[in-house]
C-alpha cells in the first residue's frame, strides 16, 4: 500500500527529480500507516503551473510498507526520467554581477543552484569581470562538452552569450562572419537565461515572465525554442546580431540618451523616453526590402505565435527543404526589391513580439519567434499627438497599426540608407547603389541639417546610417518553449494513479 501526500496531475516530461525520503524528515499526513509498521517513502519534485506562465517546485511523497515496492517505484520513475534525452546534463553558466539592481550572483546562488543540484545538473560557472567577458570566453572553452550555455542577467547579458556562441560555431565550421549572404550554420547548443536585468524583453517573449525560478525550471526539463537571428552589416562588415528589436529614430534615440544616465537605473527608460517624445524628430531615409513570401500570415493577423505554433513549424520544414535543395540562393537574388523614401519617425524591425509588462501585446504582436522572417514597421512623420495615440496603442487591445501613417510589412530583409549619411561610399548592395541615388535633389546641402539616429540594436547602440540586414531561420535555440496558452498534456502521469496501483 502507498499513500499519497496529496492528488496531482503532472507530464512525465515535468517531473524535475526522484529522491528516497528519510523516515524522520517527511512526517505529513501519514496517520494510521506510522502505527501499522515502518515506512518507506519517495518524493517526487515536479513543475507545478500557477497564472500568469509562473512556475515553481513542487513535490509529493509517497508512503510504502514494502521497502521493494518503494525501491521498485523509485527506479521506474528514474528510468522515465532517463528517457527525456533533452534534459541537459553539463551547462555553461555566466553570471553578470553588475546588471540591473546588481542581484545577479544573488539570484544564482540563492533560487537557481539548488534546483539544478536536485535535478544532478552540475554546472560551470563563470563571473564576468567586464564587458565581453563572456563572448570571449566563449572562442576559448569547449563549448561542445556543454549541453547549453545559461546566462544570468539582462538582455544585455543574453547578447553577448549570443554573440560568442554563434560566432564560435561560425568559426569553427569556416563561415566568415562579413559576408552578408553567407548563409550561416545552425546552433544547435541552447542557450538558458535566468533573467536579472533592467530589461528582460526576450526571456518575457519567449517564457511569458521574467521570473528566474520560471526559467530554470524550463531549463531543467530541457525545453527547446528555436530563434530567427537577423544579421546586420554595413559595407560588407559584421555589425551586431538581433533578435528582438532593430529600431531607429524614436526608439534608438531613446537608447543613446539613456546610456548617459546609467545612474538613474531602469528609470532612465522612462526619463529619456519622455524627453525623445518631446523633441519628435523625424529622420528621412530610403528602405529597401524583400518581402517574406514564403512564410505564413501577415503582421496584422489576430493569433499570437504560442507553443507548437504552425506557422514556426511549416517554417521548419520549409529550412529543411532549403538545406536539402541549396538552390534558393539564385532564387533569392532573382526576387523583386521594394523601396519606400520617405520621412520616419520610427524605424523598426522585430524578430519576435516584443511583449514586455508594460506593454503585453509588444511592437508587433503576430510576430513569429522562428519563422524566418522579421515584421519591419515605418511610423511616418506624423503629429506629436498622433504619435501618442500610437504608443498608447502598446499598451491596450486595439490594433496599433490601423494608422494611416503606419505601414507594417513581413520582410526576409531589408537595407536602409539615411538621407543626411555621410558615409558616400556606402555599398551596402548593388540595389542600394541603383536605388537609392541622389537624396538631396530637392534640398541644397548647404541647408541640410546632417542629422542621423542611432540604432537600438537589442539594447545597444548602432552608429551607422547605412545597414543592410537579413533573417537567418531559426539559426539559434533557447532552453524554453515558447508561451503556452494551456497547462494541459494528454501524455500526462497521475500520482493518483500511482495510489491505485499500489
Amino acid at each position: 500500500s502507498c499513500v499519497p501526500t496529496g492528488n496531482c496531475f503532472v507530464p512525465i516530461s515535468e517531473i524535475i527529480a526522484i529522491e528516497e525520503t528519510e523516515f524522520n524528515k517527511k512526517q505529513r499526513n501519514i496517520g494510521r500507516w506510522q502505527k501499522m509498521a515502518k515506512l518507506h517513502a519517495f518524493t517526487v519534485y515536479y513543475v507545478k503551473k500557477s497564472r500568469n506562465h509562473r512556475w515553481r517546485c513542487s513535490d509529493v511523497t509517497f508512503w510504502c510498507v514494502e521497502e521493494h515496492l518503494c525501491n521498485q517505484w523509485i527506479q521506474a520513475l528514474k528510468e522515465l526520467l532517463e528517457m527525456q534525452k533533452s534534459r541537459p546534463k553539463q551547462l555553461l553558466v555566466y553570471i553578470n554581477p553588475y546588471g540591473g539592481k546588481r542581484q545577479g550572483k544573488r539570484i544564482y546562488e540563492q533560487k537557481v543552484a539548488p534546483l539544478f543540484s536536485l535535478a544532478s545538473i552540475s554546472t560551470d560557472v563563470v563571473i564576468t569581470e567586464h564587458a565581453n567577458h563572456a563572448k570571449d570566453n566563449l572562442f576559448e572553452v569547449n563549448i561542445y562538452k556543454y549541453d547549453g550555455v545559461v546566462c544570468v542577467g539582462g538582455d544585455g547579458m543574453f547578447s553577448e552569450v549570443m554573440h560568442g556562441l554563434i560566432g564560435r560555431i561560425q568559426k569553427d565550421s569556416g563561415i566568415d562572419q562579413n559576408n552578408p549572404k553567407a548563409s550561416l550554420v545552425q546552433c544547435n547548443i541552447r542557450i538558458g537565461i535566468i533573467p536579472a536585468g533592467s530589461t528582460d524583453c526576450i526571456c518575457y517573449s519567449t517564457v511569458g515572465i521574467s521570473d528566474p525560478v520560471t526559467s530554470a525550471l524550463h531549463i531543467i526539463v530541457g525545453d527547446c525554442q528555436p530563434l530567427d537571428v537577423s544579421s546586420v552589416h554595413h559595407n560588407n562588415t559584421f555589425l551586431k546580431y538581433s533578435v528582438s528589436l532593430l529600431g531607429y529614430g524614436f526608439y534608438g534615440d531613446i537608447l543613446k540618451d539613456s546610456e548617459k544616465k546609467r545612474w538613474m537605473g531602469p528609470m532612465r527608460y522612462d526619463y529619456s523616453g519622455f524627453k525623445t517624445f518631446l523633441s519628435h524628430h523625424y529622420y528621412e531615409g530610403t528602405i529597401a526590402y524583400q518581402p517574406a513570401k514564403r512564410t505564413h500570415g501577415s503582421p496584422r493577423d489576430k493569433e499570437s505565435c504560442r507553443t507548437g505554433c504552425y506557422v514556426c513549424k511549416e517554417s521548419e520544414k520549409q529550412l529543411a527543404e532549403q538545406n536539402k535543395e541549396r538552390g534558393l540562393k539564385h532564387e533569392e537574388s532573382e526576387e523583386e526589391w521594394k523601396v519606400i523614401k520617405g520621412k520616419f519617425l520610427a524605424i523598426n524591425a522585430v524578430n519576435m513580439s516584443c511583449a514586455c509588462p508594460r506593454s503585453p501585446k509588444g511592437l508587433s504582436p503576430a510576430a513569429h519567434l522562428a519563422d524566418g522572417s522579421a515584421d519591419l514597421i515605418l511610423v511616418r512623420k506624423c503629429s506629436r499627438f498622433d504619435f501618442l495615440r500610437y504608443l498608447v496603442r502598446h499598451t491596450n487591445q486595439d490594433d496599433q497599426f490601423d494608422f494611416p501613417f503606419v505601414d507594417v510589412y513581413r520582410v526576409k530583409c531589408f537595407q536602409f540608407t539615411s538621407k543626411f549619411s555621410e558615409d558616400n561610399e556606402s555599398n551596402v548592395m548593388d540595389i542600394g547603389k541603383k536605388r537609392f541615388g541622389q537624396f538631396c535633389r530637392d534640398h541644397p546641402a548647404c541647408c541640410c541639417n546632417i542629422v542621423n539616429s542611432t540604432w537600438n540594436c537589442d539594447g545597444e547602440t548602432l552608429d551607422s546610417s547605412a545597414i543592410e540586414v537579413r533573417v537567418h531561420c531559426q539559426l539559434m535555440k533557447l532552453f524554453a518553449r515558447g508561451i503556452e496558452e494551456n497547462c494541459k498534456d494528454e501524455t500526462a502521469y497521475s500520482w493518483s494513479s500511482i495510489e491505485h496501483l499500489l
